[in-house]
Formats: structure tokens, C-alpha cells, sequence
């Protein structure tokens, strides 16, 4: 495995600057994901911040039936493709089954594995075997050092470029607790490790019909992981979080990413990154 994962023009690892996976949950429109872009592009650019645009073209998981999930795979991926040209962006998206693979590779510059699917063995293997590099949201349930296992099934598809990203682990019903020694373990296996902090407020199922959470503390704990020594946040941001059609009650506000940014900055010089 590489210790050093390159997303498009984007290098995240150990030794890199500290990069930034952040967009909104879920294609809600093309002119909404484009918006997006355009501002969290511009922020990048006035930051100084290596930048991985992320959004779903299908939210496979949602709560309920009637939930919104997005415009689909082809018409997500026109979308997405149309903001990597547009904004020079790399691109990261999610893939649920082994039929989206290919057509996503196509487009992604990184393929994403979510939680709920991390021990699909045939899709994980997949999506190695496209060259893209692959980033493993572990699972509410697995163990941090059970993410070993993992990688060893990306290693023997031929694949040598993945990522493991903590988003909080099971606490008791519809909550989510983040703990900071799985990054400690995780760290052991030598792959650039990304903590999801807008993930990890999450209350899954805490509405009934749809998940709740807490963003306010979203900057709490990507300020401690940093200081931990993680080598990428994710971060679902969002220009009005309460009208989000996904993840609105985690999701960063837009208008709080910068801030964000310029306080982790600030602890990773601190410490000598």
C-alpha cells in the first residue's frame, strides 16, 4: 500500500499539507452541486488548501423509502463531470454496487466505499481493480483494527491506493461517539487516514423517518483530530443546511468552512505539520 494517495492533483499522506474532502451530502440540483463548487473552489483558492470535491448521485441508505436520494447515476455523473471541467476539481463519489463501477471510475478520481458496505468484499475489490484510489468509510460496527482486513482485500485485487476514514462508531441506539484512539490504530497501517467529522455527529434514525445530529460539533472535533494527526478532513458542507435534502442537521454550514479551516491550520503548524 501507498503511504501516499494522490486524488487527481490532489496528494494526501503523511509529510502532505492537510487536504480538505468537503461538498454536500447529495446532488440536490445541477445548479446547486455547481454553486457549491464554485464557492468551495473559491475558498480553496483563497486558503491555499488542497480540495476534494465529494457529493452522492444516489444516497442507497437513506432512513426511509420516501427520503430523497439523489438524481441517479447517470444524470449524477454528468453533473459531476461537468464540475471537474468547470472548476478543475477532483472528484469523489460513492459507489453501492458492482454495477456503478465502472461508469463511475470514469468520472471519480477516487471511489468511496461507504460504511455500511466496508466488508463487501466483490465491491471493494471492484473498485481496486479500476487503479482509482479508494476511500473505506469504516463501519458504525467494526473495530478500528478490523480495517486491516480490508486493506488486505484492496491489496489482493492488484489495488495499492486507499485511504480509511473514521466516522464515529456505534454508541447505543440512533447516537454516535468518536473515538480518537481508532485513529491511533489506524494509523498503524500505513495509508493516508481522513477523519469525517460531519459524519461522526450524526444521529442515525434520531428523527424517525430521517437522521438527526449535532453540528455544532463538527469544529470541536475536527480541531482534535487534527492535533491527533490525521491527513484529511471530510466534511459535508452545505450553503443551508436546514433545507439540505440529506444530512442537513450534520452538515457544516457553508459560511463556516473557512473558519474551520484557518482553526485547523492553526493546530497543524503548531504541532509541525
Amino acid at each position: 500500500m501507498n503511504p501516499i494517495v494522490t486524488i487527481g492533483g490532489v496528494s494526501i499522506g503523511p509529510g502532505r499539507p492537510l487536504a480538505f474532502i468537503a461538498g454536500p451530502c447529495v446532488i440536490e440540483s445541477a445548479a446547486h452541486a455547481s454553486a457549491m463548487a464554485r464557492a468551495l473552489a473559491d475558498a480553496a483558492q483563497r486558503l491555499q488548501i488542497p480540495l476534494v470535491y465529494k457529493a452522492s448521485y444516489d444516497k442507497a441508505n437513506r432512513t426511509s423509502a420516501r427520503s430523497y436520494r439523489g438524481p441517479g447515476l447517470t444524470a449524477g455523473l454528468r453533473i459531476l463531470a461537468s464540475i471537474k471541467k468547470d472548476f478543475g476539481l477532483p472528484i469523489l463519489t460513492d459507489v453501492h454496487s458492482l454495477e456503478e463501477i465502472g461508469p463511475a471510475a470514469d468520472v471519480a478520481d477516487c471511489l468511496q466505499i461507504p460504511a455500511f458496505l466496508c466488508r463487501q468484499t466483490d465491491l471493494i475489490q471492484a473498485a481496486a481493480r479500476t487503479g482509482k484510489p479508494v476511500n473505506v468509510k469504516k463501519g458504525q460496527f467494526l473495530a478500528p483494527w478490523d480495517m486491516g482486513q480490508v486493506l488486505e482485500k484492496i491489496e489482493a485485487a492488484g489495488g495499492c491506493q486507499a485511504l480509511l476514514t473514521e466516522r464515529g462508531v456505534s454508541f447505543g441506539y440512533n447516537r454516535l461517539v468518536a473515538d480518537m484512539t481508532s485513529l491511533v490504530v489506524m494509523r498503524r497501517f500505513a495509508v493516508p487516514l481522513v477523519f469525517d467529522a460531519t459524519h461522526s455527529v450524526q444521529l442515525p434514525g434520531g428523527q424517525g423517518t430521517a437522521s438527526g445530529g449535532n453540528r455544532e460539533f463538527v469544529a470541536p472535533l475536527a480541531r482534535a483530530t487534527v492535533a491527533v494527526g490525521v491527513d484529511a478532513l471530510f466534511l459535508e458542507a452545505h450553503d443551508n443546511p436546514d433545507a439540505a435534502l440529506s444530512d442537513g442537521p450534520n452538515s457544516l454550514r457553508l459560511e463556516d468552512f473557512e473558519d474551520l479551516v484557518k482553526s485547523v491550520l492553526k493546530i497543524r503548524t503548531a504541532l509541525g505539520g
